[in-house]
Order: structure tokens, then C-alpha cells, then sequence
């Protein structure tokens, strides 16, 4: 790991003190956090990238449904919309990430648990209840960020009769030119990946397209097609 990684992770843990401190504060009020989004974002920034965001993102009542290229696309998105995530279970168990993610009401599915999947989709239903925005990476892993891969539809099906208001916008994420360099592709660990980011020198990018947002109607498989459409014509565009 060279020095650059290094500063970049003593940087983050000198900002996640105040920044849990002040998280705290807010919910013994019980008041909105900031925090949990400013931190994200913030952690994006430290990781060199610089967010460029294309539309108007949705505050509430609605379902992200991005591509995926990186861990990065959580900070980023996190920090421009305040969005939850629906990520894998087994990040619950990573050291720190794991207690993050908690704080940004992050649900855990486990991807492989086809028994669980009933029980999945209730708990995404009952977040959705609360109107918070969320967002759902359909593809299930990264790509290239080049090819758009099969969405899985299975936790959609929470939308299925959809809650009262509720929208799906789709959302593109672009790296351009240091696509190459961030995206997680193949067999790579992810600690692997990780220490190659942080090692990345400069700045990069990243863009977030805010596609125009629709009901979501015809069940699950139709609002996964649509996303998906929208999205692959946005990337066939760049």
C-alpha cells in the first residue's frame, strides 16, 4: 500500500469521529442525519473523485436502480441523494464498512439465499413504506462499464403492487475516462480492488445521470426491462 492510500484511509478515520458524534446528536432528537450522506460523500472526494451530477435525483418516494462499476458507486451516490442501499449480507460482516452501512440503513440480502427471497423483498417493502429513497444495483455485481449485464428482477418484486407515489429513476454511472482503472471486473478480491483505488493517483469524474423517472407498472420484470432499457440507451449515447 503506498503513502497515498495510506493519508486516504488516516483521513477518513480522523473525519469519522465527528461526524458519528454529530450523527448521534441528530438521532437523540430524533431529527434527520445529515451525516451519514455528508460522510459518503465526503469519502468519495477523498478518493479523488469529483461528482458530476446530470437530472434531477428524486428525494424521497423512490427506487435508484444504477449500473454497477465499483465500491465507489456507494460513496458517490450516497453523497449526492442520502440514498440506502440493498447490498449483499456479506458486507454486514466487514470490519467498520459493515457498522457504516448500518448507520445509511443499509438492507443486507444475501444474493444466494433463493429460500430468503420472501422474507427479502418484505423487509425492502417495509422500507419503502417509510418513503425513503433507495437504491438497487439490478445487475447483481460490476461490470465493465461498458456493457450493460442482465437485471435481476427478484427484489422488485416489492413494488409489486408498488406503495402509493412511489417512482423508479433510473440511474447511469459514468467514470469516463478512468473507467478502465476503477471498474471491478472479473476475478479480482476485493481487497485487491480496494487498495487499487485507493492507490489510483489524481482525479477523476464521475458522472451521475439521473434518468427521467416512471410509475412503476406490469410487475417486476417489466419495471427491470425498462430501467434497463433507459439505461443501456443512455450508455449507447455517451
Amino acid at each position: 500500500m503506498t503513502a497515498r492510500a495510506i493519508c486516504r484511509l488516516a483521513a477518513l478515520v480522523v473525519c469519522l469521529l465527528p461526524a458519528v458524534l454529530l450523527h448521534g446528536l441528530w438521532r437523540l432528537v430524533r431529527a434527520p442525519s445529515p451525516w451519514p450522506r455528508f460522510y459518503l460523500g465526503l469519502a468519495a472526494r477523498l478518493f479523488g473523485a469529483r461528482t458530476r451530477v446530470v437530472g434531477r435525483p428524486l428525494r424521497r418516494d423512490v427506487v435508484f436502480l444504477a449500473n454497477h462499476l465499483s465500491w465507489m458507486d456507494i460513496p458517490l451516490l450516497a453523497g449526492a441523494t442520502g440514498t440506502a442501499f440493498v447490498a449483499k449480507a456479506e458486507l454486514r460482516a466487514a470490519p467498520l464498512i459493515g457498522w457504516l452501512c448500518t448507520l445509511n440503513r443499509t438492507i443486507f440480502v444475501s444474493r444466494g439465499d433463493r429460500m430468503g427471497v420472501e422474507r427479502q423483498v418484505a423487509e425492502l417493502r417495509d422500507a419503502l413504506a417509510q418513503a425513503w429513497a433507495i437504491a438497487i444495483f439490478p445487475e447483481g455485481t460490476t461490470g465493465d462499464g461498458v456493457t450493460l449485464l442482465p437485471f435481476k428482477a427478484a427484489l422488485l418484486a416489492a413494488l409489486d403492487p408498488p406503495p402509493p407515489g412511489m417512482m423508479i429513476q433510473p440511474v447511469r454511472i459514468d467514470y469516463g475516462e478512468a473507467t478502465g482503472e476503477l471498474a471491478w471486473v472479473g476475478d479480482e478480491p476485493g481487497q485487491a480492488h480496494a487498495t487499487r483505488v485507493l492507490n489510483r493517483p489524481g482525479r477523476f469524474t464521475a458522472t451521475l445521470h439521473f434518468l427521467e423517472p416512471f410509475a412503476p407498472q406490469g410487475g417486476r420484470k417489466t419495471i427491470a426491462a425498462e430501467a434497463r432499457a433507459r439505461i443501456d440507451a443512455a450508455v449507447t449515447q455517451r
